[in-house]
C-alpha cells in the first residue's frame, strides 16, 4: 500500500469508528479528499466577504497535505525547506525570510519588533485593521491619515508625521479594503531619503494581481534598506488561507531581529507541504489570476449596467457603492445565499465584495439586478 493508500485508509477506519460508516463515512471522505472549487454544502452560503482564492489550494498541494498527514504526529521539521525553496522563488537569500502564521502573524511581529514609546505608528483609513488592534498593548502613538480623493495613501502628510524622531509607518498596497494601489514612485521616493530610524512595514498580500503599471514592489529596497519589511502571503494567490502561511522579505540584519519573535517548529507540516508544491506548481497563479479577471469583468459589467460606482481594484476584491442601509444589504444577500463584505468606516455607503468563481459572481449579479427592480439598490 502506497502512503496515499495509508493515509485514506487510515482515515476511513477512524471516520467508520466515529460515524458507524456507510453514506456518512462516504461523505466525510468526499469531503476532506475531494475537489475543493466551489465545493460547499448545499445550505452553506456562496462566501464573497473574505478575499479568500475560490479555486482553493493547488491540485498538487492538495496531495502533498494528504502525503504529509502521516507526519502530523511530529513536530514541524520542514522550516528550512520551506525558506530554501522561497528564496529561490524570489530570488532572495535565506537570511532574508521570516515565516509566521500567514501574513498576520509577520505583521504582529512587526509591530512587536519595532515598538517603542511614544513611537508614531502611521497608518491609512480605511486600510487593513490587525495593525491597528496589535499596537493596542503597544507603548505606540497612532496616527491615521485618511487616503488622498483618488483612494492612494496620503504619502505627504504620512511623511510629515513620521518627522525628526523613529516612526512605523505601515503600507497596504494593494490596500484593503480599497483595492486600490498607491503610486510606488511616491513611496520610493521617501524610503529614498528616510533615515533608518523610519520602518517600513510594506504589506504586499494582494501583489500578484496588480495590473497598473504605476506599481511595483518594494524587493528592491531589502539589501540596501535594513528599514524597509515586505510582507507577503500564501493565502491569497496560492489559496492557502486556512493553512496559514506568511513570510517577511527583509535585510538580513532585521530578520535577525524579527525571528526573535517567532515561535519554534513552524510552519505546521500540512502547511509546509501545501507550500512547497505550490512553488513547484508553475500554472496555478495564471490560472488564479485568470479566473479572478473573468469573475471581475462580470461584476464590472453588473455595475456599470447598474449605475453603482466603484473603485478601481488591482485585487481579488472590489469595493462598489450601494444605495440604502449597507447591514440591510448585506442580510438580503445572505437571503439569496451570498455572504458580501463587512464595514468599513468610514466607507459605510460602499460594500466590499469578493471575487468568486464565475457562476458565484452570476448568482451575486442576477441577486443586485433583482434588488433594483426592488428599489432596493
Amino acid at each position: 500500500m502506497d502512503r496515499r493508500g495509508f493515509v485514506t485508509s487510515g482515515m476511513a477506519a477512524g471516520l467508520a469508528s466515529i460515524t458507524g460508516g456507510g453514506t456518512a463515512l462516504g461523505t466525510l471522505l468526499d469531503r476532506a479528499l475531494g475537489p475543493s472549487a466551489g465545493r460547499r454544502d448545499q445550505e452553506a452560503l456562496i462566501r464573497l466577504s473574505s478575499n479568500e482564492n475560490p479555486l482553493g489550494v493547488a491540485p498538487a498541494a492538495r496531495e502533498a497535505i494528504i502525503e504529509a498527514i502521516v507526519d502530523a504526529n511530529r513536530y514541524g521539521g520542514r522550516h528550512d525547506e520551506v525558506v530554501e525553496a522561497l528564496a529561490r522563488h524570489l530570488g532572495v537569500g535565506t537570511d532574508n525570510l521570516t515565516l509566521g502564521f500567514g501574513s498576520t502573524e509577520i505583521l504582529q511581529i512587526c509591530t512587536q519588533a519595532f515598538q517603542g514609546p511614544n513611537t508614531p505608528l502611521i497608518i491609512a483609513e480605511p486600510t487593513f485593521e490587525d495593525v491597528m488592534g496589535y499596537q493596542d498593548t503597544m507603548p505606540f502613538e497612532v496616527h491615521t491619515v485618511p487616503l488622498t480623493a483618488d483612494w492612494q495613501h496620503d504619502v505627504h502628510r504620512m511623511r510629515e508625521i513620521s518627522m525628526e524622531r523613529p516612526s512605523v509607518v505601515y503600507f497596504c498596497n494593494p490596500n484593503n479594503p480599497t483595492g486600490t494601489i498607491t503610486d510606488s514612485a511616491d513611496i520610493d521616493a521617501w524610503i529614498a531619503g528616510a533615515p533608518e530610524t523610519t520602518t517600513f512595514v510594506m504589506d504586499e498580500a494582494y501583489v500578484e494581481y496588480v495590473t497598473d503599471d504605476r506599481y511595483w514592489d518594494s524587493l528592491r529596497w531589502i539589501d540596501e534598506k535594513p528599514n524597509v519589511v515586505v510582507v507577503r502571503t500564501f493565502s491569497k494567490i496560492y489559496g492557502m488561507a486556512g493553512l496559514r502561511l506568511g513570510f517577511a522579505v527583509s535585510h538580513p540584519t532585521t530578520a535577525d531581529r524579527l525571528r526573535e519573535h517567532t515561535i519554534n517548529n513552524g510552519p505546521n507540516m500540512l502547511a509546509a507541504a501545501a507550500a512547497l508544491a505550490s512553488l513547484e506548481d508553475d500554472g496555478i497563479v495564471a490560472r488564479s489570476i485568470a479566473v479572478n479577471e473573468e469573475a471581475k469583468a462580470i461584476v464590472h459589467a453588473t455595475l456599470d449596467e447598474l449605475g453603482l460606482e466603484y473603485l478601481p481594484t488591482n485585487t481579488n476584491f472590489i469595493m462598489h457603492r450601494i444605495n440604502g442601509d449597507l447591514e440591510t444589504y448585506r442580510e438580503r444577500m445572505a437571503e439569496r445565499g451570498l455572504r458580501v463584505g463587512r464595514d468599513f468606516p468610514p466607507m459605510l455607503d460602499h460594500n466590499r465584495l469578493s471575487f468568486g468563481l464565475p457562476n458565484e459572481m452570476d448568482q451575486w449579479a442576477s441577486a443586485i439586478r433583482d434588488f433594483r427592480t426592488r428599489g432596493w439598490i
